[in-house]
């Protein structure tokens, strides 16, 4: 099954992107993608979506937490909603050096939340790549087994 990926700015712009898809194609898996932590949680509330993708570049870490975009109260909502959680592989992928490394600090983070709250996750992206490969970078992420099975 396929997924499209909804963007907004604004929780108006968003909601009209995204019931415009799940009009068009409803058989479809509809996600949403945003940077802004605050409209990613009013989607999570108000808006039936499959999945959400939290972007992880142009974050600025806090002094003593990793600024991960999501937190146990996102957690509890998704898990209420049975949102599943996306990983922006392109991001990994393109990021180089000192960048890479706090992306997947804050990727680990996420991870440790959502297995704490038994959220299924799963990568997302144009790059491509093998299910072998991916289910090692699932575990290099110290995804629990139960996870990484239920990545695709």
């Amino acid at each position: 099954m396929n997924c499209i990926v909804a963007r907004g700015k604004t929780f108006e712009q968003a909601r009209k992107n995204i019931l415009s898809l799940k009009n068009k194609c409803p058989n479809e898996k509809i996600g949403f993608v945003s940077g802004d932590d605050e409209l990613n949680r009013k989607i999570l509330e108000k808006i039936p979506i499959d999945f959400l993708v939290i972007s992880q570049i142009g974050r600025k870490d806090f002094q003593k937490q990793r600024n991960s975009g999501f937190n146990q109260v996102m957690a509890k909502i998704a898990k209420k909603n049975k949102i599943t959680i996306g990983i922006c592989l392109d991001e990994v992928v393109q990021s180089k050096g000192k960048e890479k490394s706090e992306i997947i600090a804050r990727i680990k983070q996420n991870v440790k939340l959502c297995s704490k709250n038994k959220l299924n996750m799963r990568f997302c992206g144009k790059t491509k790549r093998d299910l072998y490969d991916l289910k090692a970078l699932g575990s290099v992420l110290k995804m629990p087994t139960w996870m990484v099975k239920k990545l695709f």
